[in-house]
């Protein structure tokens, strides 16, 4: 994303978001002919009929479908509602009943600096102020792509955001709701330190923020409260890497202990700062500890936390329910190439370590949900890579970089496993009033013809060409329908969430089709954030067969993380291997066209 002062766009933060186009609602034939367009080539021939099948019935004119739909459509007139999926997105991140920590929450690997911790930390601390400021006071300039102006919605949830686990359904604490009306006036934030949680206030009662120097100060006097390692069973922080329905009990028994208003302090702050005591070894080592790390040193349920390691090598984690990876690479670009903050000055900024009062239970339940997460997070395997390659290079063999990606993608799975296997791309819609995501679906038959070209011994250079750009054309345009709001996975998801949510209980045959479940059902989940200030960035994959690809394309560099169960974390070190070899190969090809 670009900034704008464009005398055709409001200069404030805010100022364009009515201005903004309302996401488009397909119609439910034309989302049901993708639908099954997208799903067809991971089917065989009787999966392809018996969803066909389920589709037909889906499209009567008095079946399920048509009813589901008006509903959907009545609900996009509302007074109030600025996007059909106003409902979907809640449930969609907030409904989820497993861990977030790691299943959920992403990180970003910083560019090297040559600041220690503590001057690092203060930095980052005192330009994440400077952004907050900025958002509540609209002079933070609206994002452009393409002269048009993008939402800038989610920038309300980066600050003082936290997610509140619950039984059926979390819930997200933010500013600008009903319940928390306009910006945060939070003053302080949460450094955690050894598994101690200390709040720290980065700004004075008038609400000017302390200047870098003394942030940096409240930061020693912090690192000096929790000098002591934690006492086990006391870093509640732990508790957040639970299952949501887990924590939510959790989290009401700290509430019945007496907990109440030092969760409030947690809930409420700005965001949180971990500092750690250990230099990590390498770039791997350090992004698996943005991922995951040592949870009595996380609240994995705040929207921002900004960890920073021993020797200053530096990330971001974060909570998704509100907020997606480009809104965050924004506010983290931003906060990366700040100039110099306001340095001197000897105002003391507050400090305060947070005790929680636990039981005997409270303690047992904070040891085993730590216990658990380090067995939880050793089970996961994870790789970084960065190939010879970049966006320039891709562009020069008059190729889309996201689509070269993408393919080289394909065809190292196909040989690394044998097969193509469905794939999750994520694609931006902030063009849109509470524009968020669309899901895009990658495999195409136009794929399935070029992995099959690549590996065909009696196919020359000239076949193996045209079907690559075939398959990447292909690939440009989906992405442009998702791009517009046309894909078609959300629109029936939320036709299938309208039914739960009311009680109905009539099956609905199109969910439980083949071409529904295999097209959701990832080998490859796949997202792309470049930035020129983040080494690495990623997630956790989303089920045991799946290897999550976080990866960024930039002009000079293409670097990914990737991440899959340790059960079949062979077969990740052979896609790895595979792709930096697709890569090289499909460069030599497209080379010489």
């Amino acid at each position: 994303m670009i900034v704008t002062t464009s005398p055709d766009l409001s200069p404030r933060t805010f100022g364009n978001e009515e201005r903004l186009p309302r996401v488009p609602l397909p119609t439910l034939e034309e989302t049901c002919e993708r639908f099954l367009e997208w799903s067809a080539p991971l089917l065989t021939a009787e999966e392809l009929a018996a969803t066909e099948a389920a589709v037909t019935s889906f499209l009567q004119v008095d079946g399920p479908g048509r009813t589901l739909h008006a509903e959907l459509v009545a609900y996009d007139q509302q007074p109030g509602v600025v996007s059909w999926l106003d409902t979907f997105w809640p449930y969609r991140y907030l409904g989820r009943r497993d861990r977030i920590a790691l299943d959920a929450n992403f990180f970003f690997l910083f560019e090297d600096s040559p600041l220690g911790q503590l001057d690092r930390a203060a930095r980052l601390v005192a330009g994440s102020l400077d952004y907050e400021l900025r958002i509540s006071d609209e002079t933070l300039p609206p994002a452009t792509q393409r002269g048009q102006a993008l939402s800038m919605d989610q920038n309300k949830y980066l600050f003082s955001a936290t997610r509140i686990p619950g039984e059926v359904q979390d819930s997200s604490r933010t500013p600008y709701t009903d319940a928390w009306p306009g910006p945060s006036r939070e003053r302080h934030i949460i450094v955690f330190f050894r598994g101690n949680m200390i709040s720290l206030d980065v700004m004075d009662d008038d609400g000017r923020p302390y200047t870098v120097d003394e942030i940096a100060s409240g930061l020693r006097a912090a690192m000096a409260s929790g000098a002591t390692a934690a006492a086990p069973g006391t870093s509640v922080g732990s508790l957040t890497s639970k299952a949501r329905a887990e924590w939510a009990a959790s989290r009401q028994a700290l509430l019945d202990a007496g907990n109440a208003e030092v969760l409030d302090v947690v809930e409420r702050a700005l965001f949180c700062v971990c500092l750690e005591d250990f230099t990590p070894a390498s770039p791997l080592e350090a992004s698996d500890n943005l991922l995951h790390g040592d949870s009595g040193n996380r609240w994995f349920d705040k929207a921002v936390s900004l960890i920073i390691f021993a020797d200053g090598t530096a990330g971001y984690n974060g909570e998704h329910c509100n907020l997606d990876g480009t809104t965050v690479i924004s506010f983290l670009d931003t906060v990366l190439e700040a100039p110099e903050p306001p340095s001197g000055g000897d105002r003391v900024p507050g400090c305060a370590l947070l005790e929680f009062t636990l039981d005997d239970t409270l303690r047992a339940d904070v040891l085993a949900a730590a216990y658990a997460f380090t067995v939880y997070a050793a089970d996961t395997a994870t790789t970084t890579l960065s190939v010879d390659f970049g966006a320039e290079r891709a562009k020069a063999l008059r190729c889309s970089p996201d689509a070269f990606a993408q393919m080289a993608f394909q065809l190292a799975h196909q040989r690394a496993k044998g097969h193509v296997g469905a794939t999750y791309e994520s694609i931006s819609t902030l063009q849109f009033r509470h524009g968020r995501t669309e899901a895009m679906r990658v495999v195409t038959p136009e794929i399935l013809a070029f992995v099959a070209a690549m590996d065909e011994p009696a196919a020359d250079a000239d076949t193996r060409r045209a079907a690559f750009r075939a398959a990447a054309d292909k690939h440009v345009a989906r992405a442009k329908e998702c791009q517009a709001g046309l894909a078609p996975e959300q629109h029936l998801w939320e036709l299938q969430l309208i039914q739960k949510r009311a009680g109905g209980t009539e099956p609905l045959p199109l969910f439980d089709s083949p071409g529904w479940l295999v097209m959701r059902d990832d080998y490859l989940s796949t997202s792309a954030v470049p930035s020129s200030h983040v080494r690495y960035w990623g997630f956790g994959s989303t089920s045991e067969k799946c290897i999550g690809v976080g990866y960024a394309m930039m002009p000079g560099r293409f670097d990914l993380y990737l991440s899959t169960p340790r059960a079949v974390s062979a077969q990740m070190g052979v896609f790895a291997g595979a792709l930096a070899d697709a890569v090289r190969e499909l460069e030599e090809l497209l080379r010489d066209d």
